[in-house]
């Protein structure tokens, strides 16, 4: 006798009450430890990420983030599920990838600064040269760029990436520039600065996707103090009140010039290698036309 088992409706819908959009709040919350600071890198409010955290919640009726005054952190049931919901988004932004290039998308991923001077000579050259594929510069501050969180195609370093997992191409070299608070009592004169001037001075670095690094100063008089930020916007607003100065990329005195930050070059600081990134074996459409056309912009100078 064969018997037929019918699963009623309501049972499927329960365990998909969740959505992937409340699963990435989640994720990108656990990540930077504040929703504040999730929502930023979502572009949404802040309000938006709590219901959704709030509603995946109420979906998988358990706690996932546990709130504070100072930010969030993991419950031990988001403790278990975070490297489950890391697969998840990962395999659906694969999806995602996968469809963009049916389309003829190329996604440009970077954390800190695009192309610099170059970025929208590149875009109106490569419209020109490549019709067929829409070249899109996306921003996301992670240490790859999006590219290891499956979020673009190709990522614009400045450090060397993890050659187990990835191939590069190095495009062009940019000039190290200093950056500091227009009213230094020290620097507010200058035009140009040399390494060994950092020599007790603080400095203020992002170090998941910075190229600022101790070892910048080996064998010659070195900052007195190394302070860590979260992103962009607190670097800049550390440099802004006097309390550090920094060091970046050429590109970055483009991207984000601001009124009260002063960027001048340091002579005698090494050039920084500008990479493209992709994943080895995976080297996306219009991959190689990219290549060519960034490295001949920064060979123009």
């Amino acid at each position: 006798m064969i018997r037929i088992v019918q699963v009623m409706p309501h049972a499927y819908a329960l365990c998909m009450e969740w959505s992937l959009r409340e699963m990435r709040c989640f994720v990108t919350a656990a990540t930077f430890g504040t929703i504040t600071d999730a929502a930023a890198e979502l572009h949404i409010s802040q309000a938006s990420a709590s219901r959704a955290i709030a509603s995946l919640e109420a979906a998988l009726g358990q706690r996932v983030l546990r709130r504070g005054r100072h930010g969030c952190e993991p419950t031990a049931f988001g403790e278990a599920l975070l490297p489950q919901a890391r697969r998840l988004l990962a395999q659906a932004d694969a999806v995602n990838t996968l469809a963009d290039r049916a389309h003829g998308k190329l996604r440009l991923g970077y954390a800190w600064s695009a192309l610099g001077r170059h970025t929208t000579t590149l875009l109106r050259e490569w419209r020109s040269e490549q019709p067929g594929i829409d070249l899109h510069f996306e921003q996301h501050g992670t240490p790859t760029s999006g590219l290891a969180e499956g979020r673009c195609d190709v990522a614009i370093m400045r450090s060397p990436p993890d050659p187990t997992k990835f191939s590069s191409a190095v495009i062009g070299l940019e000039r190290r520039f200093a950056v500091f608070s227009a009213d230094d009592p020290l620097w507010a004169r200058r035009r140009t600065l040399r390494m060994r001037e950092f020599a007790g001075r603080t400095v203020a670095a992002e170090a998941r996707s910075g190229t600022t690094k101790r070892e910048l100063w080996d064998g010659g008089p070195a900052p007195a103090e190394f302070i860590a930020v979260a992103d962009t916007e607190d670097w800049l607003n550390t440099l802004s009140v006097g309390e550090a100065v920094g060091v970046s990329a050429e590109a970055t005195s483009v991207h984000h010039a601001r009124p009260g930050i002063r960027y001048l070059p340091i002579t005698d600081a090494p050039r920084i290698a500008v990479r493209l990134v992709w994943w080895r074996d995976e080297a996306p459409g219009g991959l190689e036309a990219l290549v060519e056309l960034a490295t001949r912009l920064y060979a123009r100078g």
